[in-house]
């Protein structure tokens, strides 16, 4: 089946429901508000990684100055940053995982959701 043909067939089953022939999948999703950090707050997410400032640079996608720019408060993280830095802070026992994986090899491949990151130690 065809991209076009894909389409063709979503667009007539919305058209029946419209019509009050078919029944329509519903999906619900809750998106909750991106949640702020100020400077202490990201550091303290960072140190308790156990992450140097390089390192957790890699592990957010932003420069090092970037980094520094957040925990000395003349930037703030937006969007996805803020994402990110929630779901390390929820992250229950990620220091300690970071901390032995460290002590074992010189990459850290730390699971985060179902996604791997790897990241350079030296």
């Amino acid at each position: 089946m065809s991209i076009f043909d894909d389409i063709k067939t979503g667009l007539n089953q919305a058209i029946d429901f419209e019509k009050g022939k078919g029944k329509a999948r519903v999906t619900v999703m809750t998106i909750h508000p991106v949640d702020q950090f100020s400077p202490d707050e990201i550091k303290q997410i960072r140190t308790e990684t156990g992450m140097a400032q390089v390192l957790f640079a890699q592990y957010m996608g932003v420069s090092v100055k970037t980094v520094e720019a957040w925990e000395a408060g003349r930037n703030h993280p937006v969007g996805a940053a803020c994402r990110l830095l929630a779901m390390t802070k929820k992250r229950s026992g990620i220091s300690s995982e970071i901390r032995s994986s460290r002590c074992k090899s010189k990459q850290l491949n730390q699971q985060i959701g179902c996604r791997f990151v790897r990241f350079s130690m030296w």
